[in-house]
């Protein structure tokens, strides 16, 4: 059996600075569940206390990424089997349609679209920020790409005050599908 045969597949879980992202851990934890191995990579604002860093280190086994490396430094995740996007800001959605890559997440989001790798993603934006035309067409411009979707997430709380779930599993539904 070679390496390539013997290790699990990779999945990188990109984490944008929403505060549903508190909870980025149920993702990690049923990815492994499903024998997923997980590297994190996280916009700069989300690193600021979006969510727990230290405890997805240790969840993951890995140093989550947020800036670039250097030249010569060894790259620290191998490359992905897939990519979830959760949850994902009407920011990065827009500017990764738009290709630029001003961020190390951005940067990925912007590669491994152009490597035929499962891409899922978890939108978490605002009513009034969804019905803007700019990301009706970055979500165009996504699919096109083949980038999967899941339901859009806005967070707002419901009538009796509770906030609805995000649907972490749903990701690694949609990069599984065949």
């Amino acid at each position: 059996m070679t390496d390539q045969a013997a290790r699990k597949p990779f999945l990188y879980v990109v984490v944008c600075a929403a505060g549903i992202a508190a909870d980025v851990s149920k993702l990690i934890t049923a990815a492994q569940e499903r024998d997923w191995e997980v590297g994190v990579i996280a916009t700069p604002v989300a690193m600021n206390g979006f969510f727990d860093t230290a405890a997805v280190e240790a969840q993951t086994g890995r140093p989550i990424r947020s800036a670039w490396r250097t030249p010569g430094e060894p790259r620290p995740f191998p490359a992905p089997d897939a990519l979830v996007v959760a949850p994902a800001t009407f920011n990065t959605v827009n500017k990764w349609a738009a290709g630029i890559a001003d961020t190390l997440a951005l940067g990925t989001l912007c590669e491994v679209a152009g490597l035929g790798v499962p891409i899922a993603v978890l939108p978490c934006v605002a009513d009034a920020l969804a019905a803007h035309p700019a990301y009706r067409d970055s979500l165009e411009r996504l699919r096109g790409m083949g980038v999967r979707f899941g339901e859009p997430y806005a967070g707002e709380p419901g009538e009796d005050g509770g906030r609805p779930e995000f649907g972490w599993e749903r990701a690694l539904d949609l990069v599984e599908r065949g």
